[in-house]
């Protein structure tokens, strides 16, 4: 029987591979003037929240159980892990280092596309960067670098790549984190494109896997697929030249959306990494302005014992994402809007700890979130929220959220977001180490390499 072999394909898209490998290997960088001050601000702000996610999930069971995996392949001491004490290869240390800096759901987010872009592109950087004895100069320009491939990249795709199933921050991922430690290797034009041709056929991640272990090894398994793709790009492996943009290439095969502008437009005058924000609430993004309108209502004085219920109007992709009525454990709650508005309102915000399997079975949280009656209004904007306590006297009260806190609106500022790298770091390094490790975060790109940053992420 004949196959129809038709795709629908564009088959005069720009050479949007070679364009990237050319800004990635060629462009000059912050000291050359490449990016303001402003965006470089951002990168250390990226950077310092990457590390304190990855610090404090490195005692989860998903980092023991991955540690305990990549050890019985006898790996090399050749970068250390945040938070532990164990040092493995690059490429181990690649991988588990994307899966702490993700376990608790708590890292940066794109918000045009929902890429977590730090996760892989900085668990390569650091770990590739320790074993070469790279600057931190030379880490943050790669870190703007490569997030700003992998967001645009992921700018061209979505919302079709995601919708379609694809956890884009593992499949945009694994470009940047290529495109990164090229930059970081110092590798031609030639042998970035050969980089990004390597890493487009390794995408990886499906929304399936939202609640469970494998959600953060997505951007585990990007880190070390893009460290690889540099690697091997850097000993004359080859790979096709149009990898990206051919009609069977990465993009056009996993996406039917491909805005190809989204590559080119202001490629090395605007960077992505200036729209990261940082989350205040460890778990999915389209919870936060549900959880933040829970918390203004506590602020107002409403207490869960005077709720008889709380009505919640939310755009549907919140629900489609974050609707699970009865999370198991504090991974399935990270993807449950009712018990992230039930933590909102018993604690007035919702760190990690909110998210353990304790609380989360906990009977009154049970009880509380089994009160919140949501309802699609696509009226509202998915990012965010409109809430009314009912209370057991009859009297109504109200919060919208238009931007939570977090968003590009409404932005957690350095002190917040030190606070809560104490919040995360405390409890395996100690308070003195922990701030010891702040201030050596926000010199990094003085550092003539990261030796003294990476021995402070291991405990006493």
């Amino acid at each position: 029987m004949a196959r129809n072999t038709q795709v629908a394909a564009d088959h005069n898209a720009p050479p949007v591979t070679q364009i990237l490998a050319q800004f990635v290997a060629t462009h000059p960088g912050y000291l050359a003037g490449g990016w303001s001050d402003a965006v470089d601000h951002e990168a250390q702000r990226t950077f310092l929240n990457w590390l304190g996610c990855a610090v404090g999930g490195s005692q989860h069971e998903a980092a023991q159980a991955a540690l305990a995996a990549v050890t019985m392949l006898q790996p090399a001491p050749q970068a250390t892990l945040p938070g532990r004490s164990e040092r493995v290869d690059m490429g181990s240390a690649a991988l588990i280092n994307g899966i702490t800096s993700h376990t608790f759901d708590f890292d940066d987010t794109h918000l045009k596309t929902i890429i977590h872009p730090a996760g892989p592109v900085a668990s390569a950087l650091l770990a590739l960067a320790e074993h070469t004895g790279a600057s931190g100069r030379a880490l943050l320009d790669a870190l703007v670098i490569g997030i700003d491939v992998s967001c645009r990249v992921g700018n061209a795709m979505y919302p079709d790549h995601y919708d379609r199933g694809w956890h884009i921050t593992g499949s945009t991922g694994t470009l940047g984190a290529a495109a990164a430690c090229a930059r970081l290797l110092g590798l031609s034009a030639q042998q970035c494109a050969m980089a990004l041709g390597i890493a487009a056929s390794q995408p990886v991640g499906m929304r399936e896997q939202f609640g469970s272990m494998t959600k953060p090894f997505h951007p585990g398994a990007a880190a070390r697929a893009g460290l690889m793709s540099a690697l091997l790009a850097s000993q004359g492996y080859t790979a096709s030249s149009r990898a990206l943009e051919a009609p069977r290439g990465m993009m056009q095969t996993i996406s039917t959306k491909n805005d190809w502008s989204e590559i080119s437009s202001e490629l090395g005058q605007r960077f992505e990494i200036s729209y990261n924000s940082y989350k205040p609430f460890a778990c999915g993004i389209v919870i936060h302005p549900s959880i933040d309108a829970c918390a203004q209502l506590r602020a107002q004085g409403v207490r869960p014992e005077q709720v008889q219920r709380i009505e919640l109007r939310v755009h549907s992709l919140v629900l489609e994402l974050t609707g699970k009525k009865e999370p198991a454990d504090g991974l399935q709650a990270k993807f449950s809007v009712y018990h992230g508005c039930a933590a909102g309102l018993t604690v007035g915000h919702a760190a990690e700890d909110e998210f353990s399997d304790a609380v989360v079975n906990r009977a009154d949280m049970v009880a509380l979130r089994r009160k919140v009656v949501a309802t699609v209004d696509d009226s509202i904007d998915e990012a965010s929220a409109d809430v009314t306590a009912v209370l057991d006297d009859g009297r109504l009260v109200h919060v919208f959220v238009e931007h939570a806190i977090g968003s590009l609106q409404n932005p957690m500022s350095d002190a917040a977001l030190e606070a809560k790298f104490r919040g995360l770091s405390d409890p395996v390094l100690g308070a003195a180490r922990t701030a010891e490790l702040i201030a050596t975060c926000w010199a990094v790109g003085a550092a003539a390499d990261l030796r003294a940053l990476t021995g402070l992420t291991r405990p006493v």
